[in-house]
């Protein structure tokens, strides 16, 4: 894992191509406020539930000026078909080379069942207008983490 990001630093510039292969920069949100979640793996039960709590909520998060934006290492084959499945209405980055999670201090080392590996440390940004970090949200809540970033904002 490379740098870990805190509240007040500017989210580092990214880009990376969505479901249908369109590039997406941190700087299509100038102006605009982000949620920019990493997960692990489309079609998991723990990242199901987190894109599909962030869904349901979407039209709130926009009302009150958020866009919203998952980031993987999956392909763009795969986020069309976790898109299709459960009717997402926000992007999902494909980001195979793991360059945008390493940018951000979201790969790291892993463990399960006694077992390391590298793999995606589930964390959720909130970018300001600015670019600049907000909020950063480690210790993820799949099944309710609308309700937990309310709680931090105060809305």
């Amino acid at each position: 894992m490379s740098l870990k990001l805190a509240v007040g630093d500017k989210a580092p510039a990214f880009e990376g191509v969505n479901q249908n292969g369109k590039k997406i920069t941190l700087n299509d949100f100038k102006g605009k406020k982000l949620i920019l979640y990493f997960y692990p793996k489309d079609n998991t039960p723990g990242c199901t539930a987190e894109a599909c709590d962030l869904n349901d909520n979407y039209e709130m998060w926009i009302s009150k000026g958020y866009h919203v934006v998952g980031v993987s290492p999956d392909n763009e084959k795969s986020h069309q078909k976790f898109i299709e499945k459960y009717n997402l209405k926000f992007d999902l980055i494909a980001d195979t080379k793991t360059e945008i999670l390493e940018d951000f201090g979201v790969w790291g080392e892993k463990s399960m069942y006694g077992k390391k590996y590298m793999g995606v440390l589930r964390t959720t940004f909130l970018i300001d207008e600015d670019g600049t970090i907000e909020a950063v949200f480690d210790k993820v809540d799949t099944k309710t983490h609308t309700s937990q970033i309310i709680k931090s904002l105060n809305i």
